[in-house]
């Protein structure tokens, strides 16, 4: 009798010490992953919550266009700014060269009369010479970069003020204006409904992206040993996000589809997500961030990973001032204020660390997202722009708390 009551206490014990190891584990893997997927929960929620506010309007069509439209040339500065901040650095001349880059665009195809695809490229050179410069005096005169950037905020600010003579130039070519304005045709028109097939299309097709994504890195933890969240929670974080995208492009094809722009955007999130996670040079800029001294004893060329952070960054500022050039069919002296700090912001919203090494492209998106929702949806409510920076000030904020606070914990 003593023998089956010791082994049934002993059992017990078993059972209640594997219980613990799964929620100790549990809570382990959510610590991790909460970088990853709490900013995607909180973008859903303030979506909700300007839903309730708005009556729907929100959630229109039309508005989902315009939301968009309106941040895609902070998306890109977004995905450039995470590779410099990744590095621990920072650029504070995005705008005025997304401003120089525009007003050069304008001017090629304005006053000199060069076709606009010509233009465009000439103006995205300017942009990569532009993050040249930078690069050079960050990453081979150890300038520090604070003071490098804020310099070249000043001079490309100028220079816009001097080619443009502080006048606007406009309206430019409309192939040039279509980058923003235009909409992708249906190849599927005249299919009996009033929806946009192309664009429910492209919707499951990044759905299997996503399925197979998934799959693909959660079998690689496992091929190497490493621990993953339980099959039910990744199964309902996938389908959470799933109902997303197809919503999202359902709500696109129920007007005109997806915009032009959207496009650019997804080869630009697609070709960084590849770089910051299967090649070189991004694990090097992780690495720079994560230890600068150790990545140099590893073998890391610093200088060689921070002049290419730059450069990139100067591509990406032009392609976001040819984005906003588009949109606006202009060029004016005051584009591109305040978009180094939307930028910015956008990084640490999504999940990215102030003292560099750690942060993603998708982290970066979502963020940017978060600060364009919070700022069409107090629009929406009829509050200025006094009060949207205000409330974008408390959110990056409390971004940057969550930073520290998680840190801590860890």
């Amino acid at each position: 009798m003593t023998n089956l009551k010791q082994k049934l206490f002993n059992n017990r014990l078993f059972r209640f010490l594997k219980e613990n190891e799964k929620t100790a584990l549990l809570g382990r893997l959510l610590k991790e992953n909460i970088r990853q997927y709490g900013m995607f929960m909180a973008l859903v929620i303030i979506m909700v919550f300007f839903y309730i506010m708005t009556n729907g309007v929100s959630v229109r069509p039309l508005n989902i266009n315009n939301i968009i439209l309106q941040n895609a040339h902070i998306i890109v500065l977004a995905v450039g700014m995470l590779f410099v901040i990744v590095t621990g650095n920072i650029d504070l001349s995005v705008g005025s060269v997304a401003a120089f880059v525009g007003a050069m665009a304008a001017i090629f195809m304005r006053r000199l009369g060069i076709p606009w695809q010509v233009a465009t490229m000439m103006a995205l050179g300017i942009g990569i010479l532009a993050g040249m410069w930078n690069g050079f005096w960050i990453a081979f005169i150890k300038i520090p970069a604070f003071i490098v950037t804020l310099g070249g905020m000043l001079i490309f600010r100028g220079l816009t003020l001097l080619v443009l003579g502080g006048q606007t130039i406009g309206p430019l070519s409309g192939g040039f204006n279509r980058i923003s304005s235009g909409f992708l045709p249906d190849i599927f028109s005249g299919n009996g409904t009033n929806l946009h097939l192309l664009t429910l299309l492209a919707g499951l097709i990044a759905s299997v992206l996503v399925i197979y994504s998934t799959y693909a890195k959660r079998k690689n933890r496992r091929k190497y040993n490493f621990e993953v969240l339980p099959v039910w929670i990744a199964v309902l974080v996938t389908t959470l996000i799933l109902i997303g995208i197809n919503l999202f492009t359902f709500t696109l094809a129920s007007h005109r589809g997806l915009p032009n722009v959207s496009i650019i955007l997804f080869i630009v999130i697609i070709i960084y997500v590849f770089i910051s996670k299967k090649t070189k040079i991004g694990r090097h800029m992780y690495a720079i961030g994560g230890n600068k001294h150790a990545a140099e004893l590893s073998g890391v060329n610093t200088r060689k990973t921070l002049f290419l952070a730059y450069t990139n960054m100067g591509m990406l500022a032009a392609i976001s001032g040819i984005i906003y050039a588009a949109r606006l069919n202009a060029a004016t002296p005051k584009a591109g204020e305040l978009f180094e700090l939307d930028a910015i912001g956008s990084v640490f919203i999504g999940g990215a660390s102030m003292s560099g090494g750690i942060g993603t492209v998708l982290g970066a998106v979502i963020g940017a997202l978060v600060m364009g929702v919070i700022n069409n949806g107090m629009s929406l409510l009829g509050l200025g722009i006094d009060w949207q920076q205000v409330v974008k000030g408390l959110v990056l904020l409390m971004a940057v708390w969550f930073d520290i606070a998680t840190k801590n914990k860890r």
